[in-house]
């Protein structure tokens, strides 16, 4: 009986908990990822995630053609470097930040309009038997609004 009291507040808390992480990652991406659109109009979207070093992340996203758009990744400095790829449905590399000294933006325009693949992969710098850093990372689109 006092199992099934606790497994329902055990859950509410685990659930808050999660939701508070989400609400600081955003607040991470507004304040640090959403200035290096610059130029550029934000979409709109906010998508932040914690991650651990080694780990990888994917997301999908549909961009249209004749439009210039910028993608920007920033991790928090606990991290070590983030580095992402873009990917056509075929699995050609379009860009990778890692050949690009980990740059946190690409500019890019399309000539035909296409669903690529974002792979977000934050690099290891802990020995084995360390504890693993994690932290936000950031991913946010922005475009240049035709005159």
């Amino acid at each position: 009986m006092r199992l099934t009291r606790t497994l329902p507040i055990l859950a509410f808390l685990l659930f808050a908990f999660s939701l508070s992480i989400n609400a600081q990652c955003k607040q991470f991406a507004k304040k640090e990822c959403l200035p290096q659109l610059e130029k550029y109009t934000h979409d709109g979207n906010y998508h932040a995630a914690v991650l651990v070093e080694g780990e990888e992340a994917e997301l999908y996203k549909t961009f249209y053609s004749d439009m210039e758009y910028r993608v920007a990744i920033v991790g928090e400095s606990t991290l070590p470097a983030v580095e992402f790829k873009v990917m056509d449905i075929n699995k050609n590399v379009l860009y990778s930040s890692k050949e690009h000294n980990n740059a946190t933006t690409w500019d890019f325009k399309l000539q035909s309009s296409q669903q690529l693949k974002i792979v977000v992969k934050v690099s290891s710098f802990n020995k084995p038997g360390d504890t693993p850093a994690s932290g936000c990372v950031a991913i946010m689109f922005g475009f240049k609004v035709k005159k």
